[in-house]
């Protein structure tokens, strides 16, 4: 089913600079119409502050934002236009629906707050609970709706303001396991069926694959790395995509042999095309292909070092080894993981504690550029 309220063909451009109380965000994005940006980080990296900015909650000290044409922000032009007029729209973690109206009046409130005849605002509450799969919740209080259901609301409500720009902020964090699966096929085939514009940040590779078409990743207040999302999450850069998307990663100096880190080993790999020697540059690789050795093993792996295990932790049918830098071994190696059965675990007797070996072959290691490199 098609979104009933049509969307605009939009395109936002921003360029904000905002600092704050010891946090500075200097962001620089564009989103083609119809386009999905999917923002990801860790906590306190500017994610939500770089949404409230576009939203104009927060006025950034130096920058321009600009939405299918117009100018919403422009702090040389002392030009700064209030939140209500600028045809965005913020959904955030929680639903925060009207508690005293029923579902059908959170969703009519919108245009009914324009002026829409309140018999057609009802018509267009109803087509878009219809949309969210939630007509038959019509008549409930928000208190006698579950989570899932109160942010299927919310996102019928959303659409019901008719944004030029949809930001959604974290939109499956304050759900159990069972409802946000979902809402993120909600979400899917209200973006992609609707063509919206949209920005989701979001902690949950799974949520950037569905819905995005584009990943940004921010670190510190900037952009560390950003592309097309199967490329960054395949291929990451940085340490905190690599993490999201399940991969380990090394970091260093492109050399002839592979990624120099700064302790002076060489980490072997497959060599992206267009990693220049003596670039910064990463190796990546999948914990599944690190094995665990008490000895140094000898053959076939090239990359070889000591580390001292930190965790053992049981996931499923497998046992994340989690290293800490072992004594005389690389620092770079604190935090790195192996997954391994848990009979390895039990044949190796492995406990926290005890160094031990990790190997990974070269053939399993992809060598790319770093972040912020081309």
């Amino acid at each position: 089913m098609s979104t009933v309220v049509p969307a605009r063909a939009t395109a936002l451009a921003a360029e904000i600079e905002l600092a704050r109380a010891g946090f500075a965000l200097s962001v620089a994005l564009g989103l083609a119409p119809g386009e999905v940006l999917a923002v990801l980080g860790p906590n306190g990296s500017g994610k939500s502050t770089l949404l409230a900015a576009l939203a104009g909650l927060l006025r950034p000290d130096r920058g321009r934002v600009t939405l299918g044409g117009r100018i919403l922000t422009d702090v040389t032009a002392g030009r700064h236009v209030p939140p209500h007029r600028r045809g965005i729209v913020l959904l955030p973690q929680r639903p925060l629906l009207f508690p005293h109206l029923s579902a059908l009046g959170n969703v009519a409130f919108p245009p009914r707050s324009r002026g829409v005849h309140r018999r057609t605002a009802r018509v267009v509450a109803e087509q878009l609970l219809s949309e969210v799969d939630c007509l038959e919740l019509a008549a409930r209080k928000p208190a006698q709706l579950s989570g899932g259901q109160a942010q299927r609301v919310a996102v019928a409500r959303a659409l019901a303001a008719d944004p030029e720009l949809l930001l959604l902020d974290e939109p499956m964090a304050a759900l159990d396991v069972d409802a946000a699966p979902t809402l993120r096929a909600l979400l899917r085939r209200v973006l992609r069926g609707g063509g919206r514009t949209a920005v989701v940040v979001t902690h949950d590779p799974l949520d950037a694959l569905v819905l995005a078409d584009r990943v940004l990743v921010l670190s510190s207040g900037a952009i560390v790395e950003q592309g097309p999302t199967r490329s960054v999450l395949g291929r990451p850069r940085s340490a905190f995509a690599a993490r999201i998307a399940g991969l380990e990663l090394v970091s260093g100096t492109a050399c002839p042999d592979g990624v120099r880190t700064p302790e002076g080993a060489v980490f072997a790999g497959h060599r992206d095309p267009t990693l220049l020697a003596g670039e910064p540059a990463v190796a990546v690789f999948p914990a599944r292909a690190v094995s665990v050795h008490w000895e140094r093993p000898t053959g076939s792996p090239r990359n070889i070092f000591p580390v001292t295990i930190a965790t053992l932790e049981p996931r499923g049918d497998v046992v994340r080894v989690r290293a800490g830098a072992a004594t005389g071994g690389p620092a770079w190696a604190d935090g790195l993981h192996a997954e391994i059965t848990a009979a390895a675990v039990a044949d190796l007797e492995l406990v926290p504690g005890a160094r031990v070996w990790f190997a990974v072959k070269a053939a399993e290691v992809a060598l790319h550029p770093a972040a912020g490199q081309s």
